[in-house]
């Protein structure tokens, strides 16, 4: 139906129909439309070409869809968080970990299924499961590689299309790699495959020539190590068995209360929409029609589901003009046999061949193309972009991209008087710090704000961000967070919501450090912007850490890697792979408070947090006197997954070159001037890690105290060193000298 003004769609799933919903946004985009897409992981794998991956025909970006860049591109927030249920009578989505009900007013279900009898005694710890089908290839793999055996005795239980393909599959990469095996297909009807007798006669043979032992007359009753139960009381040896059995409905309908069939799939009409409900919707594996034909659980029906769910979702402008979709009881299927053939079938017709083959593979290619933005290397796909509308490329980035640059700052802060004299401030305005120290009857306190525009629309995650941010200002100066108080500024459509969402989020990441939200304050504007008044107070005795300070001999470790800014502009521009995304959001929410019980028993010199303005300017800032010199070391900073990728590509934060220090203060040698790690150092961070100065004689213990507490990349970075020469050089970027003391 056509949007109404600021309409919520949400897609739950990315499933085969609701990849077609996306890239008709992508081609047709609508403004007024707010569409979320809920998934659990970012990448959807075509099942049809899974077996050939299997058996080394495809690599793995060639079977997968990076949902996060389609979603991007076509102006969607991606929540990668699964849903646990939808509420047809609240119009909301609920999760399982923390969030708030995302309400929709238009939802679509495109979630796929599972595979049938995992409850079967032992089964599920023993059998390696076609679901979920992302992580098979790798699972499978895995279960190869520690096999000790000389000949590996493989079971695929399933006799339909999925499993004949399986063991064709398993049959050609245990080939190719050497390996003896010894393959049984157990199939208790025997293979059951389209085209009639003949096609079930064409595939029998073609297992028959490979080696493949069909086995028929026999169910799984039980499964144990390197061993299955069968029906007729017989066992069969199995040192790895793959679990291809029917098709079972996830329990997202009977848990959202959803009308289901006898088997838990949710029952939609002819229109695709869930039967009783007229604003949601359900297509795919995780669907049956109601009153209409019986059809198998193939990709190919969520295929053809595609444009009449695209119509009824997004076109049509009531239910009067919405469309049926009538799935035909005959089509081309076509079966991967692994070895450049496939076996071709349509009603009672059969054939197979090398031309089948070639066929199933363009076809293949020809849809997965359709949906995939970036290529292998994570770059955009020209194929792609071609006759797409461009996205927006003068967007202004959010987070703590999103600042007055440095000069500015100070040139508005130096127009100011100077502050009045106050015996209880410590540290204020003229400190030039992220936070003030005040006294207070008779101790410290630490005060700080921080704030900043929404750069996703999942307003959950924007408030973690948030108080993350907040909260590590009192932890750079090894302090303890207390109190805090928000200030939101919302839109004016559905604002409420949004509130909701985005104090949830600091919610989450307060409680669960022991800081209370007391109050806070609101405004209605443009869009969500966050922000975040923390109070803090000294941790016990331990005296609070400078941030400048840092001395000739001390050495300096960076706790977390960098790259939140680019991977930010870049995921906003849907130039970001799924995974990339996925990691900078684990990232972006976890606090420093963890780095500060690490770096607790050491000597710290000088400490900051590493946040908008970027790592070589906070350095600059930790020099205790102009006659230090800090040395970067570039190979040694950590880069967050696709960092380097996108600054090797020319992506930039928008907040990047204003950041730039040029030299002489920033000096670069020769064979790095064109490393995009030296641009890293100008990169803006949200909820940054860490840059601390220690003694050199303990870096190499601070780095194992650090990583220890989890953070696996912090790294010894650089040094700082006597001036030496004169010269208004602060800061030299030089190559790793493998003769160095750093830890």
């Amino acid at each position: 139906m056509k949007a109404k003004p600021s309409q919520r769609l949400v897609l739950v799933g990315g499933g085969h129909t609701h990849v077609q919903v996306l890239r008709r946004l992508v081609m047709h985009p609508e403004p007024s439309r707010r569409v979320t897409l809920v998934i659990k992981d970012p990448t959807a794998v075509y099942s049809g070409m899974v077996p050939g991956h299997v058996a080394g025909q495809y690599s793995a970006h060639d079977i997968s869809i990076d949902l996060v860049p389609l979603a991007r591109r076509a102006g969607a927030t991606v929540v990668l968080s699964p849903a646990t249920r939808v509420d047809a009578q609240a119009r909301a989505v609920e999760f399982g970990d923390g969030r708030p009900l995302l309400p929709w007013d238009l939802c679509s279900i495109n979630i796929g299924s599972t595979v049938s009898g995992l409850s079967i005694l032992g089964v599920s710890a023993h059998v390696v499961p076609t679901r979920p089908i992302d992580d098979l290839e790798p699972r499978l793999l895995e279960r190869i590689r520690v096999s000790a055996a000389s000949l590996l005795r493989v079971v695929v239980v399933g006799g339909g299309a999925a499993g004949c393909e399986l063991a064709f599959a398993i049959e050609t990469r245990m080939r190719s790699e050497g390996r003896m095996a010894h393959i049984v297909l157990l199939a208790e009807h025997g293979p059951r495959v389209r085209g009639g007798r003949r096609g079930a006669m064409l595939v029998t043979q073609r297992l028959k020539a490979r080696g493949i032992e069909v086995r028929t007359g026999a169910r799984v009753v039980g499964a144990e190590s390197a061993m299955l139960r069968l029906s007729d009381d017989s066992l069969l040896p199995a040192d790895l068995t793959l679990w291809a059995t029917g098709a079972a409905a996830h329990r997202l309908g009977a848990d959202s209360g959803l009308p289901i069939d006898d088997r838990g799939f949710i029952r939609t009409d002819a229109q695709l929409q869930v039967v009783g409900h007229s604003n949601l919707f359900a297509a795919g594996d995780c669907a049956v029609l109601e009153g209409g034909p019986v059809v198998p659980r193939a990709g190919v029906y969520a295929v053809r589901a595609g444009p009449i769910l695209v119509h009824n979702l997004l076109v049509a402008s009531d239910a009067r003009e919405r469309k049926s979709f009538r799935p035909q009881k005959n089509f081309l299927a076509l079966l991967n046999t692994c070895d450049g053939r496939a076996v071709a079938t349509r009603g009672s017709w059969a054939a197979e061949g090398p031309l089948f083959f070639r066929l199933k593979d363009w076809i293949d290619r020809s849809f997965m193309e359709k949906f995939q933005v970036l290529d292998e290397q994570g770059n955009p796909r020209v194929a792609f972009d071609a006759g797409m509308p461009s996205m927006d490329e003068e967007m202004v980035c959010g987070g703590c991209a999103a600042k007055l640059a440095d000069e500015p700052l100070r040139a508005a802060l130096s127009l100011l008087p100077a502050p009045p004299d106050d015996p209880d401030v410590v540290a204020g305005v003229d400190a030039r710090d992220d936070v003030a120290v005040l006294r207070h009857q008779g101790g410290l306190l630490i005060q700080t704000v921080d704030a900043f525009p929404a750069f996703s629309g999942d307003a959950f995650l924007v408030g973690r961000v948030a108080a993350v941010n907040a909260l590590n200002d009192v932890y750079a100066k090894g302090a303890m967070p207390r109190f805090a108080l928000a200030v939101v500024e919302v839109p004016q459509a559905h604002g409420a919501s949004t509130l909701a969402q985005a104090l949830a989020g600091v919610r989450s990441v307060t409680d669960s450090l022991g800081v209370a939200l007391v109050g806070g304050h609101t405004t209605v504007g443009e869009g969500l912007k966050i922000g975040l008044s923390v109070t803090g107070v000294p941790d016990g005795e331990h005296p609070l850490w400078p941030t400048r300070g840092a001395q000739a001999g001390m050495d300096l470790v960076l706790t977390r890697p960098l790259g939140t800014g680019v991977l930010l502009h870049a995921h906003m521009a849907g130039r970001a792979c799924g995974s990339w995304v996925a990691a900078l959001h684990r990232h972006l929410v976890t606090s420093n408070q963890a780095d500060v019980t690490a770096l607790r028993d050491f000597t710290v010199g000088a400490a900051t947090d590493v946040t908008g303005f970027g790592l070589a300017r906070h350095l600059l800032t930790m020099l205790a006197s102009a006659s230090e010199r800090a040395i970067i070391h570039a190979e040694r900073v950590p880069l967050l997954p696709g960092a380097r990728t996108l600054l090797c590509s020319g992506e930039r934060s928008s907040f990047h070159e204003q950041n730039r220090i040029e030299a002489p203060v920033l000096t670069v040698a020769p064979p790095l001037q064109r490393d995009p790690i030296v641009e890293a150092l100008f990169d803006p961070q949200t909820a940054g890690g860490m840059l601390v100065a220690v003694p050199g004689s303990q870096s190499h213990a601070v780095v194992e105290s650090l990583r220890a507490a989890g953070c696996d990349d912090a790294a010894v970075v650089g040094m700082i060193v006597e001036g030496g020469r004169p010269g208004p050089t602060r800061v030299e970027v030089l190559p790793w000298p493998s003769e160095q003391r750093l830890g």
